[in-house]
């Protein structure tokens, strides 16, 4: 972990990461008409361009609507206050829209650590699990992929993190998440990533 240590760039992925899960993704594809089993941004872009407007200002409602939900996940400010204290750089990478995310990350007390330049949503270009987000980020900061750490609980983040070159690290509660293996580093909660820095 001594690598994980010597990062200076972290970027976070926000829903289920940063916050405590709340997202029904099978509901809110009902609600916007997508098929089961695909992403709901990838099942916006199958849709000719007049319907996937009128869905995807749809997909904005849902997302407001959970903004009121959002807690932050445990041990996520004292991590991110270790990290800004020494020093790192910080960044959210999210397929939420900017206004949901900046709303949920003033809900759960962590906007404080991320400049608006260091958020990185749908609205910014290609999402995740393309490596755009990440790479923009890290262009941003002018820092190297092998500085990076992209921390998140989902395919798409270890994905998108991965293809920029940047350590994966999946917050993966139950221990048996399908996607470990493209992992670099897999932990049960923030608190124990936060140990591992020590």
């Amino acid at each position: 972990m001594h690598t994980l240590r010597a990062r200076r760039c972290w970027m976070f992925d926000m829903d289920g990461t940063l916050t405590v899960p709340v997202h029904d993704f099978d509901a809110m594809r009902r609600e916007l008409g997508l098929p089961s089993g695909v992403g709901t941004l990838e099942g916006l872009a199958a849709l000719p361009l007049e319907e996937r407007e009128r869905r995807r200002v749809l997909l904005d409602e849902i997302g407001w609507r959970y903004v009121a939900q959002a807690r932050p996940q445990p041990g996520a400010i004292e991590l991110l206050g270790t990290l800004h204290a020494r020093g790192a750089r910080l960044g959210v990478v999210t397929r939420n829209a900017r206004r949901n995310t900046v709303a949920t990350l003033e809900k759960i007390g962590c906007a404080r650590w991320f400049a608006a330049l260091d958020v990185a949503t749908r609205d910014d270009g290609p999402a995740k699990p393309a490596p755009d987000p990440v790479q923009r980020l890290l262009a941003g900061w002018g820092a190297a992929p092998a500085d990076a750490v992209m921390v998140g609980d989902s395919l798409y983040d270890m994905q998108s993190g991965r293809a920029a070159g940047a350590t994966t690290v999946l917050l993966d509660p139950g221990g048996a998440s399908e996607h470990r293996g493209l992992a670099d580093h897999c932990v049960n909660d923030l608190s124990e990533l936060l140990a591992l820095l020590s």
